[in-house]
């Protein structure tokens, strides 16, 4: 599956990373597998996973995964060779796959643009099937699953279809909701909504934007409470800011994001950006940092995980739409 003049930009040394899923698209309904698949099914002789994560960055994801039980057999996959999470990785003394998007993508690039290259153009398939060559020689087969842990590139239908439902993703918003987008634009999502609350969502990629069948959500995260807590460490003005926004969407009528980012005004919108950008690193803490290591080793690593389609089981109960949530766990 290499290509000639590119070999020598594979390397595989010891280090991390994480994914991205974007494309506005709904996915088809015909692409899953409609027959019901446990994640894993560990037994008395194996009851060891093999995880691969995908990194771009800091690598903080890996890190609480692998700390929440160290004794799974990682494996790091990075497009960014000597990015943060390495250091974390050779930490852990993980094997690592460094793969560089870069030259695959560059012509690409220079046809559509920089940050215009489509989701499935064949540029990016042929770099997913380069990586998936080298991770599946690395470990000798399929990974048990994916973890996308920060990983900053899109993925193709063509990884879908190899893999699912063995991808996961997080993201910092109730995607039930629709709350969709990068960074802070979630939890802005939530602010024109009307919450007093924001949750975190792991969910398993499909071929649309955050749009995959619901795994686990957080416990709600207090707005309020992020906010007056940033203050507290010396972010000042977050709650003035908020009721400045709030009152400015009401008084406006602005009921969506796409209408709030039209707007010809500067500070109000600054003011939205600094407020989110307290509470997306609020749920980092209290949402993806609790809800993937859970996903992964209290209910995929004991077998408790099945997928039928687009159709979630845990114990062979089905998941309602927003899937198992932290905070009714904690009223049995």
């Amino acid at each position: 599956m290499f290509s000639p003049g590119l070999k020598n930009e594979l390397t595989i040394i010891t280090s991390d990373v994480t994914i991205r899923q974007a494309n506005r698209e709904i996915p088809e309904k015909g692409f899953v597998k409609q027959v019901k698949e446990s994640l894993f099914v560990p037994s008395s002789s194996n009851s060891q996973m093999t995880v691969v994560c995908f990194v771009s960055g800091s690598g903080t994801n890996y890190r609480e995964i692998v700390k929440k039980n160290p004794h799974h057999r990682y494996v790091v996959f990075t497009n960014r060779p000597g990015c943060g999470a390495e250091a974390i990785a050779r930490q852990n003394n993980h094997h690592v796959i460094e793969l560089s998007h870069i030259p695959f993508l560059s012509e690409a690039r220079k046809k559509y643009g920089a940050g215009m290259v489509p989701r499935n153009c064949p540029e990016r398939v042929h770099y997913e099937q380069e990586a998936a060559h080298l991770i599946e020689q690395d470990i000798g087969g399929n990974p048990d699953i994916i973890c996308m842990a920060g990983y900053d590139q899109w993925t193709s239908d063509w990884l879908v279809d190899r893999y699912y439902p063995h991808i996961l993703n997080v993201h910092p918003g109730d995607t039930t909701k629709g709350y969709d987008g990068l960074h802070w634009i979630p939890s802005a999502k939530a602010i024109i909504a009307g919450d007093d609350f924001i949750r975190s969502t792991l969910f398993i990629v499909d071929k649309g934007e955050d749009t995959g069948p619901v795994l686990v959500q957080s416990r709600p995260v207090s707005i309020f409470g992020s906010l007056k807590a940033g203050e507290v460490q010396g972010h000042t003005g977050l709650l003035e800011k908020l009721c400045q926004v709030k009152d400015y969407i009401h008084g406006l009528k602005i009921d969506s994001w796409e209408q709030f980012r039209q707007l010809d005004q500067p500070e109000i919108q600054q003011d939205m950006e600094s407020v989110c950008t307290v509470l997306q690193d609020a749920l980092k803490v209290a949402g993806d940092w609790e809800i993937y290591p859970f996903a992964v080793h209290e209910l995929i690593a004991r077998g408790r995980v099945a997928v039928d389609g687009r159709t979630v089981f845990i114990d062979g109960k089905q998941l309602p739409p927003y899937g198992y949530r932290l905070d009714e766990e904690s009223k049995k």
